[in-house]
């Protein structure tokens, strides 16, 4: 499974991991739900369990996805400032570009 982070997602993403109460944790991205060929999704910060994989990204930071989630393989997480500030969770390589 592979995950990527685009630099300003990262920028964010440090900021919140290099926290001292979040020393202990990893970021999360998870299915919250899908529908037909795409799925939407969220993130948190948390522990890896059994059912979970821990990918390193290029960015230094390390992604829990749960193990054997199709549409987790090849997820992008991007935090855009225009024309609404936020992450943006997609996985282009499922066809998925964004929320409709």
């Amino acid at each position: 499974m592979n995950c990527k982070i685009t630099r300003n997602a990262a920028n964010v993403l440090r900021r919140e991991l290099d926290k001292p109460e979040n020393s202990d944790k990893k970021l999360k991205v998870f299915v919250t739900h899908s529908h037909g060929d795409h799925a939407h999704y969220g993130m948190d910060l948390g522990q890896a369990t059994d059912k979970d994989e821990v990918v390193s990204t290029d960015k230094d930071i390390e992604v829990v996805l749960t193990k054997g989630e199709p549409l987790l393989d090849g997820v992008k997480i991007d935090y855009l400032y225009f024309p609404k500030e936020g992450f943006v969770i997609t996985n282009p390589s499922k066809g998925n570009h964004g929320d409709h």
